[in-house]
């Protein structure tokens, strides 16, 4: 296949061996041919301040032209508070902005979170469909992907050690193959 759908990952974590990076780094390895993922980093990002618009943050544009760029977003969180992390929601409110130049307007989206806890980020996930909500981001609804006690099921290198979870998690990045297909067309390169 010589083209490739262009997924950028929001990953919600800033810890340097979080267990999100590593539950992206997973997904990157079992994503299908036709899929490519990239992380986008996100600390970079300066808190969103309206008043930064008149001479935007070099980071913000740059963080703004990637997304529009992608066919689709895949967020992973892991689960504050029953809520997303600070990181993630601000990279949301960057991408929103001004009104009218939302970058997430009409971009397929997908969830997927986790916790070392056995409910994986339930109020993470389902707090941020909200948002998703909002900004018009047709979003896969199942499978669901809440990956609970991911200290157990995700090494180090992003390698799953638990074969019901690579293969769950290879259904869903599947499906999300799919699920980009519905409202991107085909990959770059493809014909129908």
């Amino acid at each position: 296949m010589s083209g490739q759908f262009d997924v950028v990952a929001m990953i919600g974590s800033l810890r340097r061996e979080s267990f999100t990076a590593r539950l992206v780094q997973g997904l990157i390895e079992v994503a299908p041919p036709s899929m490519s993922i990239a992380p986008v980093p996100l600390g970079e990002l300066p808190l969103y301040n309206p008043d930064l618009e008149a001479q935007l943050p070099k980071p913000w544009s740059e963080f703004r032209v990637r997304v529009l760029r992608a066919h689709a977003v895949l967020f992973a969180t892991p689960e504050y508070n029953r809520s997303v992390p600070a990181v993630l929601k601000n990279a949301i409110d960057v991408g929103s902005r001004p009104p009218g130049r939302s970058v997430w307007d009409g971009k397929p989206a997908a969830v997927v979170s986790n916790s070392p806890g056995a409910i994986g980020g339930f109020g993470a996930n389902h707090h941020l469909r909200q948002s998703l909500v909002f900004l018009n981001m047709p979003t896969m609804q199942q499978p669901e992907a809440y990956v609970g006690h991911v200290d157990r099921v995700i090494a180090a290198g992003g390698q799953f050690t638990e074969e019901s979870t690579r293969a769950f998690l290879t259904s869903f990045v599947s499906a999300f193959e799919r699920w980009i297909s519905r409202f991107a067309g085909q990959p770059a390169g493809q014909i129908g």
